[in-house]
């Protein structure tokens, strides 16, 4: 069954993108009228996060983001054959020379952002633009068949994939290494997340992303995700400003997740607003928690 419909997902993916739309725009139509997909958590996370924004404009912002999730899912099925032609005149990165120049001093930089616009075309692209090695952190899906067929199609073009608790085992030192991470997810360990505030609600952070910045002194970049039109993106690469080894504990999370929630109050509907990331409630210890991050952060990093 799941050699099945991934073959059918393949043939899919071939149509020609118009035709991929009008199937969008009825899977649109589906989501608004028969099958409003996940409906409760998509309105729950808007309301805790604008609290000011009256009921009409809520369900405004939902339908605007049932109407990009249905493209997201359609250009999704695309990615499984999309060419490299096809992909370089619709996913644009607009200031590549950034980190060209860092590729030629065999410095090694983190590309992160969160699941914002269409990240999957950004996980294929990445190794159609540099020609170093470009390695995407992420964790398997639970289904092993589609994880590695997945997998298989966003590595085509040169991208490797690690799961994140394998991520020393591929990085080489003595070469450029560009990584892509996504850290808006909800982490499974809050005692190992920084809690901030954002969206307007105090939220658990993945730490996992600065704690390999620093464990493997990546250069740090945010990548900036806008959607031009329908089927049609850029991306801006946004560096940190000042020297990584000097930074405190949760200043680059807090940095890569203000600019993140900048560009989603730019435009809400291109978020992944379906998924539940405000489960985890806050530690009652919560302050003894930040304490012992900070103790065990400066311990192996700034010999503190």
């Amino acid at each position: 069954m799941n050699r099945l419909g991934f073959g059918f997902l393949i043939l899919i993916s071939r149509l020609p993108f118009w035709i991929l739309y009008r199937i969008s725009d009825l899977f649109y139509v589906v989501l608004i009228l028969i099958y409003p997909y996940r409906k409760k958590v998509i309105e729950t996370n808007l309301r805790n996060s604008y609290p000011e924004l009256p009921e009409v404009e809520i369900k405004k912002l939902r339908n605007k983001f049932y109407r990009h999730f249905a493209d997201l899912v359609l250009e999704g099925v695309k990615n499984l054959s999309v060419s490299k032609d096809q992909l370089a005149k619709r996913f644009i990165l607009k200031n590549p020379d950034l980190i060209r120049t860092s590729i030629m001093k065999n410095e090694s930089l983190m590309l992160i952002s969160g699941h914002y616009g269409n990240w999957e075309w950004m996980i294929t692209s990445l190794a159609n633009w540099f020609t170093c090695r470009t390695i995407g952190i992420g964790m398997p899906l639970s289904n092993s068949f589609w994880d590695k067929a997945l997998n298989k199609r966003r590595s085509r073009f040169g991208l490797e994939v690690v799961h994140s608790g394998n991520y020393r085992e591929v990085i080489k030192q003595d070469e450029a290494n560009l990584i892509l991470v996504l850290s808006d997810q909800s982490p499974s360990n809050t005692d190992n997340a920084y809690w901030m505030e954002f969206l307007n609600q105090q939220t658990a952070v993945l730490f996992g992303a600065e704690f390999m910045m620093n464990d493997q002194k990546f250069i740090p970049v945010f990548f900036k995700t806008t959607k031009i039109k329908r089927g049609y993106y850029s991306i801006e690469l946004i560096p940190f400003e000042g020297n990584l080894l000097q930074t405190k504990y949760g200043d680059t999370t807090e940095w890569h997740t203000r600019l993140l929630e900048k560009t989603i109050n730019s435009q809400p509907e291109f978020w992944l607003w379906s998924h539940k990331r405000w489960k985890h409630k806050v530690p009652d210890n919560i302050e003894e928690l930040r304490k012992n991050q900070l103790k065990r952060f400066n311990a192996r990093f700034r010999k503190i």
